[in-house]
């Protein structure tokens, strides 16, 4: 029986082994996000604190682009990936071994998250680089969006496995564990992958290739609007830094409550995401993508000014949808608009942007929270999403007048 256009990128076994691997170092690394975070806030009751939290991952990818992204275009990425799962590993062991020895000062917790940072520096360069890999162009698109929302589901049961084991536990000692465990069995099945070819050692390695990345990026407008709008948006929109405050004072719903708060966007991201696989995007990408953005703004908003814990659930699950699309838009027209002997260091750039709307995000969410209070800040961001949309849909016209997100060459 044929194989419905949805399901595509399943017919590649390297695709369907490459998408447990994401599936267990996701749900890991949530766990692991909440555990952290009820631990961080519970030590200092300080929003400032969180916001240090995704700086000190934020940092080693912003200092070492240039190094990871060269390395994604001279080595084989397979084993890359296979080293961050280790280094993954390692830091949850870190964090277990810190724990069971009574930590009661978060500067050590903030060290073992650098370098946690620092393995994800290497690993988003190679992951993303990794993916058009694994399957035919045609069925790029497809495996983008099933691979994000196999993402997305696993930040929906990451953050409740890891709510419910440490209200259960009153310990984050069984999250730190599994994640230990989840990253290691990523890191077996990581080598069932079999990648014709290698692209090891195609390139020389020199200061100015390494900045082809930002070269490119530079040249290719509608790349460097959709991943710049995303650093903006996402910088100013972020209200996931926050969950523990609201959690904790203002819907006092407890950790286990926690976890469902920051599973809730990803329950949204992933039913947009089955959306998208089933009736991908054919027309209008680009002006699609920014009222998505611009949703994504808007239920910020709501979010930050509800006192109603379904209502809050609500607004949350329609950020991720609203942000699943903007993730399927930038990272086809990222991918497949480079070319593959530049992909790692275009990826490399794109993490930093990446990170920089997460994390740095979550550091302003911090500050911002400190200054004016955990609903206001959460409030001015929405509204800053929502401006910055307006500005790129005037500054970045190729981008809105995105129409197909697959060319007829990459250029």
């Amino acid at each position: 029986m044929p194989r419905s256009p949805a399901s595509a990128a399943f017919r590649h076994a390297n695709f369907r082994y490459y998408l447990l691997v994401r599936i267990l170092t996701t749900v890991a690394s949530e766990m692991q996000a909440v555990a952290i975070a009820w631990q961080v806030y519970a030590l200092t009751h300080r929003p400032l604190d969180l916001g240090l939290v995704g700086l000190a991952q934020f940092l080693p990818g912003i200092l070492l682009f240039l190094v990871t992204g060269q390395a994604a275009d001279r080595y084989p990425r397979q084993r890359i990936l296979e080293a961050c799962r280790a280094g993954f590993s390692l830091c949850s062991v870190l964090l277990l071994w810190l724990t069971l020895r009574g930590v009661s000062h978060v500067a050590v917790i903030y060290a073992v998250l650098v370098l946690n940072g620092v393995v994800r520096a290497f690993n988003g360069p190679a992951a993303q680089a990794f993916l058009p890999l694994l399957v035919p162009v045609e069925d790029f698109p497809n495996a983008v969006a099933w691979n994000s929302s196999s993402v997305q589901a696993s930040m929906i049961a990451g953050p409740v496995a890891g709510g419910l084991l440490y209200g259960w536990a009153a310990s984050p000692v069984p999250v730190y564990g599994c994640a230990a465990v989840g990253c290691l069995i990523a890191l077996l099945l990581l080598a069932a992958i079999r990648i014709p070819g290698s692209n090891a050692a195609r390139l020389p390695q020199s200061y100015r290739m390494a900045l082809e990345g930002l070269r490119y990026i530079g040249r290719n407008r509608m790349i460097l609007g959709a991943i710049s709008l995303d650093l903006f948006a996402v910088l100013l929109g972020g209200a996931v830094a926050l969950l523990p405050v609201y959690a904790r004072e203002i819907l006092k719903v407890g950790a286990s409550g926690l976890g469902i708060l920051r599973g809730a966007p990803g329950l949204g991201a992933v039913a947009m995401a089955v959306v998208l696989a089933h009736w991908p995007l054919r027309r209008h990408a680009g002006s699609i993508m920014m009222w998505c953005v611009c949703g994504f703004g808007v239920f910020t908003v709501i979010f930050g000014l509800s006192r109603n814990l379904a209502l809050s659930l609500v607004a949350l699950t329609l950020i991720g949808a609203c942000d699943m699309v903007s993730v399927v838009v930038r990272h086809t027209l990222v991918q497949l608009w480079t070319p593959d002997e530049m992909r790692g260091r275009v990826s490399a750039v794109n993490v930093v942007f990446i990170g920089a709307s997460n994390e740095v995000g979550q550091f302003e969410s911090g500050i911002t929270a400190q200054w004016f209070g955990t609903v206001p800040a959460v409030v001015l961001g929405g509204l800053g999403t929502i401006l910055i949309v307006a500005l790129w849909a005037r500054w970045f016209p190729a981008l809105r007048q995105v129409d197909e997100l697959a060319p007829a060459a990459v250029p």
